[in-house]
Parts: structure tokens; sequence; C-alpha cells
């Protein structure tokens, strides 16, 4: 009697398990496609940046390059009351400088010769088409909801691959046909349900690191992730502060793109007394002794108070670096670097690196590659599955008891509703929706076979 019971639990959970694992693949699956053909192209930005913008990047080098000061003269003399935000030397002999500047309510990006001076062209911040391809990958162009959605997608897809392992690992003996590889002759049910179950186990590793390693850049998640990191331990060490650490209330996040370990680092200010600013030049050659990668960038003091932010996004997470100087001494204020990043910090910063594809090289973006390949591979050959398998009537969901009677799964969502706060919002939400709407339709309900 108790083996019968066992057996029927045992039956119960893994209808249950397959039940959550196929809404959440029914919903979830349109927009895994869109961040996985996003997430690809984006991976190989560099190379195809340099096929698209070559005429604007590329300059022929010669024995001497004029002054920085002089080539933001060029450029506020070409656009006649410009105000420049910053300027990029360039990582390369042969790149051309980059100046950003805020003209007629547009931001613009004007490419200059660094050897001749001369104006190669602009873009607008609009048309970066790289900008738009991330915008779609982090917020679907829709702004706030649009990061929420994304963040929820990827959070479900935790949840999707827990619930698919679990549906995935053999009942009975271990066997590689089926659980390593696809059975080509146990007909077209079983080949249909290897053809996404197989490919998913393969990537399932490379798919959590891109999952996590993407989440730190999150709205939700992500901004509570970065606040515990550094408020416990793993914040910022005196050893950055040239002085004083300041009591300031502005973020380095409010004022320049900077590296995700130091978007929290406090602002210090200028000391207005008895100076006048220094020059770009001066900036320029700071930079250069402080060691800075040359990936790096200068933006600009934003009022009398404020600083000169030097912010270098290289290929490895090790040569990142943050520093502010003071834009009457050109002092340097603050000196934060991956040596002086938490064990934590310097986790995420390889992550990030490591789902950008730079952190390897190419291997590393082909790598990726294969990963969004393979999710796209194993979203659609789902939707597939469910299409040949599914009723006439119904979407097919097999009935489940009530998740009560679950108490492992019962856990395990509460679990990841606390360490995704997303998903357990959305678990909350989907509970009311049933009890409210779905029980209380007939059509709905059989519809769902609630």
């Amino acid at each position: 009697m108790e083996e019968t019971n066992g057996k029927q639990t045992k039956a119960y959970l893994y209808k249950t398990v397959w039940r959550w694992h196929f809404y959440a693949g029914l919903i979830f699956a349109p927009f895994l496609i869109i961040l996985a053909v996003t997430g690809s192209v984006y991976l190989f930005k560099p190379q195809i940046e340099q096929i698209l913008y070559q005429d604007l990047n590329e300059v022929t080098i010669k024995t001497k390059r004029i002054p920085a000061s002089e080539q933001l003269n060029i450029v506020k003399n070409h656009y006649t009351g410009a105000e420049v935000t910053s300027y990029r030397p360039g990582e390369k002999k042969t790149r051309s400088s980059e100046v950003s500047i805020t003209y007629q309510k547009e931001s613009l990006t004007i490419f200059v010769d660094p050897y001749t001076g001369k104006i190669l062209g602009e873009l607008n911040s609009n048309d970066r088409v790289m900008d738009l391809i991330e915008k779609i990958h982090g917020e679907l162009m829709a702004g706030t909801l649009g990061d929420r959605i994304v963040e929820l997608a990827a959070c479900w897809t935790i949840v999707l691959i827990v619930t698919g392992i679990y549906l995935w690992f053999p009942q009975k003996k271990l066997r590689i046909a089926g659980t390593f590889i696809p059975r080509l002759t146990k007909g077209r049910k079983t080949f249909r349900r290897d053809l996404h179950a197989v490919p998913a186990v393969w990537i399932t590793g490379g798919l959590v690191l891109l999952i996590l390693t993407g989440l730190p850049w999150s709205g939700f998640w992500g901004t509570n992730f970065q606040a515990l990191v550094t408020n416990t331990g793993e914040g910022y060490p005196p050893s950055v502060w040239i002085g004083d650490a300041p009591a300031s209330n502005i973020k380095t996040k409010d004022i320049a793109e900077v590296p995700w370990a130091a978007e929290n680092l406090e602002v210090p200010e200028s000391n207005m007394e008895g100076f006048i600013p220094v020059s770009i030049d001066d900036i320029v050659a700071t930079a250069n002794r402080e060691g800075m990668h040359p990936s790096y960038s200068v933006i600009f003091p934003a009022s009398k108070e404020g600083v000169y932010t030097l912010s270098a996004f290289p290929p490895k997470a090790k040569d990142e670096a943050t520093i502010h100087i003071d834009q009457y001494s050109g002092a340097v204020l603050a000196d934060y670097r991956y040596d002086n990043y938490g064990i934590l910090g310097k986790i995420i910063a390889v992550g990030i690196t490591l789902h950008k594809g730079t952190e390897l090289g190419f291997i590393n973006q082909l790598i990726s590659l294969l990963i969004c390949l393979g999710t796209l591979f194993v979203a659609f050959s789902g939707v597939y599955m469910w299409w040949k398998r599914k009723p006439n009537k119904g979407l097919g969901a097999p009935k489940a008891p009530s998740i009560k009677n679950m108490k492992i799964l019962l856990i395990i969502l509460i679990v990841l509703g606390i360490l995704f706060p997303l998903v357990g919002l959305s678990l909350i939400v989907v509970r009311l929706i049933d009890w409210l709407l779905i029980q209380r339709i007939a059509s709905v309900k059989r519809l769902l076979n609630a």
C-alpha cells in the first residue's frame, strides 16, 4: 500500500512539475527568443561596429597627434554653442578620437582624426545600431517596464531549467541515449522529446551562467544586489580615496557610465578656491601617467563643483578603472580599480565581461554564441513539440493536484521566489488569477485543464 502511495505521489509530482514547466515555457519562450537573438548579435559588437563605422573609426598614422584641447576646439568651432560632455582618445594608433557633445538638444558623437584634426563625421546617439540592439536586449525598448519583463523572463528561465532537469532526469536507469544523445529509432514522439530535452541539457550550465551574469544589470534585482554588495563589507576600501572619502549622496552612475562595481562610488567635489580649470590635455596626461587602459573615456564635469571622471571598459575585467579628478587642481581624488574590488565585485566584473563575450576573446564569443543558438533551438523545439502533441481542445497541459500537496516543489518555488523577488511576485499574481478567474470561468478552466 505504501509503495502504491509512493508511486502515486511521484506521478503527481511529475505531472505538477511538467505543468509548471509547460506554462512557463509557453509564456516566456518569445522573450527567450528575443534575448537569444539580440544577445547573439551584441556578442560581436566590436566586429560589427568596425564594419559599420570603418570610415569614422580608422585613421592613417602620422608622426604626431595634435593635443586633445585642439581637437575639442575644432569640434566646438564647427558646432557653435555645443557643450562637450566626454572625450575618448581611442585605444589604437589607427583609431579616431571621439568627442561627445550636446548640440541643439541632440546628443552627438563627433569622430576626429587625431593627427590632422579633420572631422570624419558624426553619429546621433539614437542612431547607433548596437545601442539599439542593447536596448532591445536589456529593456525591449520599453524603459522600466521592459527592464522588469526581461528580468522576469531571465528569472523564470531559472525555474524552467530547474523543472526541466527534473523532467529530463531518467526515472529508472541512466542511459546515454535519450539523456545525452537523441534516440532516433523510438518513434517521432520520443524523437521530438529528445530534440528538446537533450540539447537543453548540453547548454544548461552555460545558460545559467549567462543569466546570472546578466542579472546584475537588471533594474530591480541588480540594483538591490548592488546595494547589498556595497553595504556588506564589499564596498569601497579607504585606499581608493586620495584624502578623505566624500560625504556625498551623488553616485558615480549618476554622472557617468562606469564599470558595474564603481556605479555606487560616491562622487567627490572639486575645490574651487583659488584655482582655474585645468586643460583636457592635463587630464589626458594624468590618465596616461596613472596607467589607464587606452579604451578609457573622459567625462566632463557637469557643474562648478563637479569632477572629471575617467572610465575604462576594457575587454578584460582586470583592466577596469574609475578615476575622479579635481577639475581645478588636476589632483586625483579617487582611484578605483579591479584590484580594489572585494571578492564579490571581482566575480561580478569577470562575469559581466564573460557575458559580453570579451573576457576570453573570440573563443568567448564563439561559446556564448553556441549557447544562444542552443537556446533558440530549445525554445523552438519546445514549441514544436507542444504543437504536435496538443489536443484539438485545450492547451494540452497535464492536470495536476494542488501545489499544496507537492511540498518539495512548493519549497523550491518559495526559495526561488525569495532569491528572485519578481518570480515570487509573479507567483502570487498567478495564484490570484487562478482563484479569481480561472477556477470561476468554466471555459477558461477547460482550456487550461485547471
